[in-house]
């Protein structure tokens, strides 16, 4: 339960940073509201493609020859 908490506050900062930010530089609701709900869906979709990319890029530990 504690976990689902956790998760939900960070996906409201998200929203909320997102919202706050474009809504100061524009000065829109309609604008910052698309991209509160914008920027978590390009996290969930991005973030594990990024995850993956550094997997790859880990170096191995070799295998000891016998």
């Amino acid at each position: 339960m504690l976990l689902l908490a956790r998760k939900t506050s960070q996906v409201g900062l998200h929203m909320s940073v997102a919202f706050a930010v474009t809504y100061a530089f524009t000065g829109s609701l309609a604008t910052g509201g698309v991209a509160a709900i914008l920027e978590p869906i390009c996290n969930v979709v991005l973030l594990p493609l990024h995850d993956r990319l550094w997997d790859k890029l880990r170096p191995r530990p070799r295998a000891q020859a016998a």
